[in-house]
């Protein structure tokens, strides 16, 4: 689960994180109230959606022209403006793809007089089994391009679990970010205070993008601040954090990403034109695999479990049905725990409640088999059966370029 960037400063203050004063609004009224609570003269009005490269992306409706998501705002009045400007447009970045997001909500902060950027980041190293910290004197918009052109000013520093964080890693960090005298020993506890909520939260990704050393004060003191950050999570661990889970935004997801939630469906969409059901994620994965093999493309990857019930099958279907760019099914089901005669009922529920209008295919094997199949037999449904894999995989394509 993602959340916008400041829920997630919000949650990071709480483990004494630096960050600038700022306010979210959902309107230009609490853009310009947000403003006036902080100390200004600058201001920075940034779009909140659930993507990278907003600096850099585009309002499509407000012409070429237009500035990005994030904007400086040196007046009460250039802050109204903004929130004007960006409240229900679609922004597009180079990771929303050409739909771009519409912007909902905003965050308005204090300008700060940077010095530096530097990257920071936290992820789970799937190859190590440990928490590794990700850190580049180059932080900014321009990172993508570093870690493409000049990978060799990147850092990574792995932590054991077993472990934990220990004043080395912080020393580390601080090296790599080549960072002296007070502004060290402030990324060393910056670095231990991320690592404590990456862990305590159950977070799958915390990037920090820029972490900024301000222009020194008065005094000569110059600080580190968390300028940007996104913040994602385990889902499997929401359960034991409910204050994190209420921060969800489903209007930053699919829709039918979000319907299939409710009904514990692993679902993502993808661009292709055959819908997949299938139990068991390996089995998906091969199925979308030979989707292609045969010339076609899946529509979508969707696991229904090893325990579906024929309500849930039945969602599965009309989730997949309700993107239109599908123009036919492949239920590909090996029944252990999952029952096909099941999975036979709910299909056939499903097909007549939405008046199916594109080819089914349908491989069944495993417990109750020869049940399920009579069961689809006897629907009076044009369903197609399918003797294994590959044969299914044959037959949708050929049927949804004989409808075509």
């Amino acid at each position: 689960m993602n959340i916008h960037e400041y829920q997630a400063k919000e949650l990071l203050a709480k483990f004494g994180v630096g960050i600038p004063a700022g306010h979210a609004a959902l309107t230009v009224a609490e853009a310009i109230e947000g403003a006036r609570q902080l100390p200004g003269p600058l201001y920075v009005v940034k779009a909140q959606i659930h993507a990278g490269g907003r600096g850099k992306g585009k309002f499509n409706e407000l012409g070429p022209d237009a500035k990005g998501g994030v904007r400086l705002s040196q007046s009460i009045e250039e802050v109204e403006a903004n929130a004007k400007d960006m409240l229900g447009n679609t922004l597009v970045t180079i990771q929303t793809g050409d739909a771009g997001k519409q912007v909902n909500r905003l965050y308005i902060t204090d300008g700060v007089d940077i010095a530096s950027e530097f990257y920071l980041s936290m992820l789970v190293d799937r190859t190590t089994d440990r928490i590794a910290i990700i850190a580049s004197t180059e932080g900014g918009m321009d990172i993508e391009t570093v870690a493409h052109e000049t990978p060799e000013k990147i850092t990574t520093i792995t932590v054991d679990p077993a472990q934990g964080f220990m004043p080395h890693h912080g020393r580390a960090v601080a090296f790599a970010l080549k960072l002296t005298g007070d502004l060290n020993k402030q990324a060393q506890k910056l670095a231990k205070q991320l690592y404590e909520a990456f862990v305590a939260l159950d977070c799958a990704m915390l990037e920090i993008n820029p972490l900024v050393e301000t222009e020194p004060d008065s005094d000569g003191n110059a600080k580190l601040l968390v300028l940007d950050t996104k913040m994602s999570f385990d889902s499997n661990a929401l359960y034991r954090h409910p204050d994190v889970e209420a921060l969800r935004d489903e209007t930053e997801e699919d829709p039918a990403e979000v319907e299939a939630s409710k009904y514990d469906l692993a679902y993502i969409k993808l661009d292709g034109n055959i819908g997949c059901m299938v139990n068991g994620a390996g089995l998906a994965m091969a199925t979308m695999d030979i989707i292609k093999l045969n010339g076609a493309f899946p529509a979508n990857f969707l696991d229904v479990g090893g325990g579906a019930t024929t309500e849930k099958v039945t969602a599965a279907f009309k989730i997949i049905l309700s993107d239109p760019a599908v123009e036919g099914i492949l239920v590909n089901i090996f029944g252990g725990i999952m029952k096909c005669d099941i999975i036979a009922e709910g299909i056939v529920a499903a097909a007549k409640d939405v008046n199916l209008s594109v080819p089914l295919v349908v491989r069944l094997e495993g417990t109750n088999v020869a049940q399920g199949k009579e069961i689809l037999e006897g629907s009076g449904l044009p369903i197609v059966s399918a003797a294994d894999l590959g044969d299914a995989a044959r037959k949708i394509v050929a049927e949804v370029k004989q409808a075509a």
